[in-house]
């Protein structure tokens, strides 16, 4: 997000610089490209995640921090979510019904192992995203989940991660292949 709001203000310092120069009056030009405009707000619903709804604020945090073709919003009172996120027992997975839209299970079973909750959040969140799991798998690639291990606390992204959801919204770099099928429950 942070590209669209720089690259629409330096358009405008250029144009006002050269209105001020003398040169030829000219409309300024229009921003970077039309797919950096705006991003894709996708909701989510934490209020069923329990004990992990800051986990899971925070997953969707790091996803905003690290793309910018889409936005992960908090839902508004009354309003249906794109993505529910519940709390259960089990294995932590999701659950995607079209891209950008499913349900996430945080599950304990994972967290009483001592995997990191931020970790699965955000992991959980990717394939909602679009991301398939790529196991096994280094700590450097969030989607390698829980064959990382239990010591790995990354919850970011890598280039090659970001660069794909990017691609999955409309952002400037080419869709990959791997995308997540839909109507499936991936559970890591």
């Amino acid at each position: 997000m942070h590209v669209r709001k720089l690259t629409s203000g330096f358009a405008a310092v250029l144009a006002v610089t050269f209105s001020l120069l003398g040169g030829q009056a000219v409309a300024a030009p229009a921003p970077v490209a039309d797919h950096l405009a705006a991003a894709r707000v996708v909701t989510y619903d934490a209020s069923g995640s329990a004990e992990f709804r800051s986990a899971v604020d925070r997953g969707a945090a790091i996803w905003n921090e690290s793309v910018d073709a889409v936005e992960l919003q908090p839902v508004a009172s009354g309003q249906r979510a794109n993505i529910r996120v519940l709390a259960d027992n089990g294995w932590p997975r999701a659950q995607t019904t079209s891209l950008g839209n499913g349900t996430v299970y945080i599950g304990r079973q994972a967290v009483d192992q001592g995997y990191n909750t931020i970790r699965i959040s955000s992991h959980e969140l990717g394939h909602i995203l679009g991301l398939p799991d790529r196991k096994p798998g280094p700590c450097t690639s969030l989607m390698s989940g829980s064959s990382a291990g239990v010591a790995c606390t990354n919850p970011y992204p890598n280039a090659a991660e970001k660069a794909e959801v990017e691609g999955n919204f409309g952002g400037e770099l080419a869709r990959t292949a791997g995308a997540v099928p839909v109507g499936v429950t991936i559970v890591d």
